[in-house]
């Protein structure tokens, strides 16, 4: 996945339906946007990398 995951789901044709942000442990926070394709729905976390460069993304089917 590259490193603008939540714009490659839009451009999939995903609709965000909700987000929401949390601070962990002060130093990053991670991300989570729900989205919603043709009566599905997947939450896509997303966080930076802790090491290197880059992102860390998670998909959830719900």
């Amino acid at each position: 996945m590259s490193d603008k995951p939540l714009s490659d789901a839009v451009r999939q044709g995903w609709e965000i339906v909700s987000y929401s942000a949390t601070d962990m442990s002060g130093e990053t926070y991670q991300h989570n946007v729900l989205l919603r394709r043709q009566g599905q729905h997947k939450i896509l976390t997303v966080r930076k990398k802790m090491i290197g460069d880059g992102v860390v993304v998670s998909e959830l089917e719900v």
